[in-house]
């Protein structure tokens, strides 16, 4: 993993939940984790009802767009999140890859998708405690820097 973590979010249309779960990760993560969305068939527009749903806890993402999946952004990032695309999502070795079970809110009213709203939170908020802790331990002294670090310096 590099020094910043990298994650991908891919649903079908990239209009509800990959946007939503981009959404808090930026929001949330605080520029600790690198964020990409994408979708396998991207829809025109964000589902009005995820921007309303997203808004109604401070998040802005009116102004972000469906984009199409491509291979540079799996090949891009250390975790791909899938929701829903299948079998379209290109596969690398090297890759973590995991796929997050939640129902589309397309065609949805803003109550309907609050619950998959809520549940998109949860398990950012757990990805985030998790890529961030294994940062912070591959980027730890191991026992024998540290040892070495002490005794250079009482050696000087």
């Amino acid at each position: 993993m590099a020094d910043k973590p990298s994650v991908l979010f891919v649903c079908v249309h990239n209009a509800g939940r990959s946007q939503m779960a981009a959404g808090f990760l930026t929001h949330l993560a605080d520029n600790a984790i690198e964020v990409r969305s994408a979708g396998s068939a991207p829809g025109d527009s964000i589902n009005p009802s995820a921007v309303e749903a997203m808004a109604e806890l401070g998040i802005d993402i009116s102004a972000h767009s469906p984009k199409i999946l491509t291979y540079d952004a799996v090949e891009s990032s250390d975790v791909v999140i899938t929701m829903g695309c299948g079998d379209t999502c290109p596969v690398f070795p090297g890759k973590s890859y995991r796929d997050w079970v939640l129902e589309d809110p397309a065609g949805k009213g803003v109550e309907s998708v609050r619950p998959i709203r809520d549940e998109i939170k949860s398990r950012v908020e757990a990805l985030i405690a998790e890529l961030l802790s294994a940062a912070q331990t591959e980027h730890a002294p191991t026992l024998d820097e540290s040892a070495t670090g002490a005794q250079q310096a009482m050696t000087k």
